[in-house]
């Protein structure tokens, strides 16, 4: 499993759009086959802050993620929102998924 933070920033007064926005793509997201999960989660003491936490199955899934249209229109809706550039951060799981225990 690959799990990858994606770290965003976005300007106070996008703040609601942006997490409609989000929550969209989420909720989309997580009917691809290759991803096993996809939270959605915003700090408590800043609430301009969100990581996305992706879960994916196959070390393609991230590529076959980003062509699909709720993707890619989540991109191009959310990009003038960001108060700075998005980052990500990939890990690999160490240990087997909970329903694999």
């Amino acid at each position: 499993m690959i799990i990858v933070h994606v770290h965003v920033q976005v300007k106070p007064e996008c703040v609601a759009a942006f997490h409609a926005a989000t929550l969209v793509n989420a909720q989309a997201s997580v009917h691809e086959p290759g991803i096993a999960r996809f939270d959605v989660v915003q700090q408590t003491d800043d609430p301009t802050r969100f990581v996305l936490v992706e879960g994916y199955r196959t070390p393609a899934a991230p590529a076959a993620h980003k062509e699909t249209s709720h993707y890619l229109a989540w991109r191009d809706t959310v990009a003038p929102m960001m108060a700075t550039p998005r980052t990500s951060v990939k890990y690999t799981a160490v240990h087997p998924a909970p329903d694999q225990w």
